[in-house]
């Protein structure tokens, strides 16, 4: 849609159009979430799917898991500088140490800050036919061979009563915790 005239009551009105047409309000954060980057080409390399992880973590408990199945059939990608500021840090902690570094900058640097606060949140593993185990593990990744193994082994670490959302369409769909008041 397109929001027009006073600047207070066009932006009521757009947030209100994005509240109906694209959020999804849910009661409690989940132990597991589950999601896609919504196909191709959404989920062409790693770099992208990362929105995906990102509409997840919304809604995953501090301490769970996200599930993310992506092609990532461009890889990470070895184009931009996403791959190599992975490859500079081996944990989620010490990629956001290097970021915050004073006088740092480098380009992608924000998706790759998104991942790292995104995995401080929650375990996040990585189903891919593209990739392989020590390519998303370089990434910071896990990797998922299986999701319904997956997540029979997580509902022995949660327990029988976890919590589990599906987010099919990834970053198409913007959930929101219905006690976090969002875009009023």
């Amino acid at each position: 849609g397109v929001f027009a005239g006073d600047l207070g009551q066009a932006h009521a009105r757009g947030t209100a159009f994005v509240k109906a047409s694209a959020m999804v309000p849910v009661a409690h954060p989940f132990d597991i979430v589950i999601t896609t980057n919504s196909g191709y080409p959404l989920d062409l390399n790693l770099y992208q799917t990362v929105k995906g992880m990102s509409a997840a973590a919304q809604v995953v408990k501090p301490g769970g898991t996200i599930i993310v199945a992506a092609e990532c059939r461009d890889g990470i990608p070895d184009h931009g500088r996403y791959k190599e500021l992975l490859d500079m840090a081996r944990s989620p902690q010490k990629l956001l140490e290097i970021i915050n570094t004073p006088g740092f900058s480098m380009q992608d640097q924000w998706e790759a800050q998104i991942q790292a606060l995104i995995q401080l949140k929650a375990d996040v593993y990585l189903k891919t036919s593209y990739l392989s185990d020590e390519e998303i593990r370089q990434a910071l990744l896990l990797p998922c061979h299986s999701i319904e193994e997956e997540v029979e082994r997580l509902l022995k670490r949660y327990g029988p009563q976890a919590s589990i959302c599906v987010l099919p369409e990834g970053p198409q769909t913007i959930p929101y915790l219905e006690a976090a008041r969002p875009l009023s």
